[in-house]
């Protein structure tokens, strides 16, 4: 099925492939690997590339029918490729060269191929050409700013008479772990959420670790990215040689360039640095002429088309106009993002992906904006580092006073400072860098308001430091981590007080077996753990009879809101905790006693997106029902909603990265799931096993190596 002759080359293509699919190009021109890298993408996941281009454009309606008709309005609202054709313009030649290259490989497939995937059948999808702008669009789709969702939940609160209260501290204590959701959500929001959500590069953990400290005498790096949980992977691996490029990695499905993996000289990773990259501002005191309006037709499979009106201002678009968000009253309120603006960070990737040195990986790094990164480094010189790639408007380095910022006070986006301007770390004394989306080092201007608890981080500083060396294979091991300290720590406190208060004293047998089970574990969701369920089923009740729903819809706003129940629980009578854990004892214990295992509630399935079609969509559910382990806050993040419930984790580690930079060849990877798009092929859904078992694909980078374990040999020629 992949075309190799007549392709728009300048010579020929070696492409080698190992038994998973994962291949290895070789070109003789730089231009020349763009193409074929266009033609392998669109070969392995035209259709999830398909689906991902119309999403970008607000076209999900043209797939999926009048149900998506609001969701399409508010991505025509957000815009996503409002900037592209600016940044398109700007590029530096040789950059423009590598993304033409890769729109003609992908476009000689999409014309000259004989069979469509399945998805074009279903969904009722037409062959259209590829454009630089539409490739540029999809990757701002998946550089989302994941705290959009934060202020969506929380505008509905901001009329409740303490408002000022609650948002110092939401903003004080700053944690949001996505992607659980708010109370009370509409079903489109909750399908919008998990769109931006699921495809933005919204989470992960990264960490390197200098030579000094590695068994191997080399620097080590580790990264496992987090998204939707989904087939196919969002993620591609892959290799590839040209005359300036000779790397091998992850690579977004639809984006030309490695995200995450090495070079020959230089390694790297990264987390969302969860920034500060937008402002919602009020422009309620704007007069009518100072909102652009522009008309957008939405077409709507098995349905009349519609058209919706879009405003716009000088500081963005309105997004309060978008049909399923709930602002509480207010508005209208404009949202300005970053962006929105023309940057250019396939740009900055390319030259990552050359880069040889700690002052090139840098100065490449200086020209990404969105979605800003903690990105991590290691070299062949043992050395480690970390930077905060962002683009972030020059405010006062305060908190915020409200949600919502005055017209006026919109100054700050008028000048943006850039990551040479933020703090970096290399080579810290510990010997180990880690990043989880937790808050970084201050800056002079504030960096984000809204960070992952620490619970990830802390975890792998904790475990790396305390070793005097570190080996690859330990790297790769805690990657499967799922002890989270901040369960552990809310369970202390539920505990310590209720034997206090001695309210677990002459308890029923059911109730007694619970409360035991709870006070025993030791803070691990591994899937055979007893102690896990039991915390989790109580912690439920206990929420449900201790907060009323405004907490609740507030404290999940932020995420896995632990510390806010843990200071609650602290500062409440003792009459107010008696009633409540007397009354989640009861509830709980019947269900506790159903529920032996963590795995028996937490479960894994892979499915397509399509599994969301009526009756139909069974057949979409392809990764079966299997047991998981992990939670919200572990290493392994496997996230989940809090319930009593047989439940399906929908986001979280997606994929992982190991490389010892001491060996070329030392470079492993898998995929939860496998490396093509095409339903019911060998390599579909053949890594998850090795996901499961903590095994990898190896990807070497030494030309024999690679001839050695790449045994299928493709060529493509002009």
């Amino acid at each position: 099925m992949l075309p190799t002759t007549g392709l728009p080359l300048k010579g020929r293509v070696t492409v080698r492939w190992n038994d998973q699919m994962v291949p290895f190009v070789e070109a003789e021109h730089d231009e020349d690997l763009a193409v074929a890298l266009g033609v392998i993408h669109a070969h392995l996941r035209l259709g999830q590339m398909e689906v991902g281009r119309r999403a970008a454009r607000g076209r999900i309606a043209e797939m999926g029918g009048p149900l998506a008709t609001d969701i399409d309005h508010a991505l025509r609202i957000i815009d996503f490729g409002k900037a592209t054709p600016q940044v398109v313009a700007a590029m530096p030649a040789d950059s423009r060269a590598w993304l033409d290259g890769f729109v003609r490989g992908l476009n000689h497939y999409v014309a000259t191929t004989r069979e469509l995937p399945h998805e074009f059948a279903v969904l009722g999808l037409e062959r259209e050409p590829w454009t630089a702008e539409d490739v540029l669009t999809v990757g701002r789709l998946a550089s989302s700013d994941v705290n959009w969702f934060v202020w969506f939940a929380l505008l509905k609160q901001r009329n409740r008479p303490d408002w000022p209260q609650v948002w110092e501290r939401l903003v004080g204590e700053g944690t949001m772990s996505v992607p659980s959701h708010a109370a009370g959500q509409t079903r489109d929001f909750a399908a919008l959420q998990d769109l931006l959500v699921g495809m933005s590069r919204s989470g992960s953990n990264s960490v390197a670790v200098t030579a000094q400290k590695s068994t191997s005498g080399g620097a080590l790096i580790a990264s496992d990215p987090h998204l939707g949980v989904t087939l196919p992977n969002l993620w591609l691996v892959a290799g590839y040689k040209s005359p300036s490029y000779h790397a091998v990695g992850l690579m977004p499905a639809g984006l030309p360039f490695l995200a995450i993996g090495r070079n020959e000289r230089i390694a790297w990773g990264g987390t969302n640095l969860r920034a500060a990259s937008s402002d919602l501002f009020d422009v309620s005191s704007l007069p009518a002429d100072q909102f652009r309006l522009r008309a957008e037709k939405i077409r709507v499979r098995f349905w009349f088309d519609r058209t919706v009106q879009v405003r716009e201002t000088k500081l963005g678009p309105v997004i309060s106009d978008a049909p399923m968000i709930d602002m509480g009253g207010a508005g209208p309120l404009a949202i300005r993002w970053i962006g929105h603006s023309p940057t250019d960070e396939l740009n900055a990737m390319l030259r990552l992906n050359r880069a040889g040195n700690w002052d090139e990986f840098r100065a490449a790094l200086d020209g990404f904006a969105i979605s800003a990164q903690n990105m991590i480094y290691a070299d062949i010189d043992g050395n480690i580092g970390h930077v905060m790639a962002a683009h972030l408007p020059k405010r006062p380095n305060a908190a915020p006073a409200d949600l919502v910022t005055p017209f006026a006070d919109a100054g700050p986006w008028d000048e943006i400072v850039t990551g040479a301007s933020l703090p970096v770390t290399f080579n810290p004394p510990g010997g180990v860098i880690a990043s989880a989306n937790n808050r970084g080092a201050e800056a002079d201007v504030p960096i984000g308001y809204f960070f992952s608890p620490n619970d990830r981080v802390l975890r792998l500083a904790s475990v790396l430091e305390k070793r005097e060396r570190v080996s690859a294979a330990e790297l790769s091991a805690i990657q499967r981590d799922t002890f989270q300290i901040s369960s552990l720590d809310l369970r202390d406190v539920l505990v310590a007080r209720a034997r206090r208060e001695m309210l677990a004293d002459a308890l029923p047998a059911d109730q007694r077996t619970l409360f035991d089970r709870m006070a025993g574990w030791d803070g691990y969701y591994s899937v055979a753990s007893p102690g896990a369920p039991a915390f989790e089923i109580f912690l439920f009740h206990f929420v449900a009879a201790f907060f009323d729903a405004q907490q609740k819809s507030v404290y999940g706003s932020t995420g896995r809101p632990f510390s806010f129940y843990q200071a609650d629980i602290e500062a409440a009578p003792a009459d107010r905790f008696a009633a409540a854990f007397r009354a989640a004892l009861a509830a709980a214990a019947p269900r506790a006693t159903e529920v032996q295992a963590w795995g028996d509630m937490h479960r894994l399935s892979l499915g397509h997106p399509l599994g969301f079609i009526p009756v139909l969509g069974r057949r979409y559910q392809i990764g079966g029902d299997i047991p998981t382990g992990g939670s919200s806050n572990t290493v392994m993040k496997t996230a989940h909603d809090l319930t009593d419930q047989r439940h399906f984790t929908r986001y979280g580690s997606n994929a992982r990265h190991v490389s010892d930079m001491a060996d070329p060849d030392a470079n492993f990877f898998t995929l939860l799931g496998g490396q093509d798009g095409w339903f019911n092929s060998a390599a579909f859904n053949d890594q998850s096993v090795l996901w499961r078992d903590g095994a990898h694909v190896q990807v070497p980078m030494r030309p024999e190596s690679v001839r050695a374990s790449f045994r299928h040999v493709t060529v493509l020629s002009p």
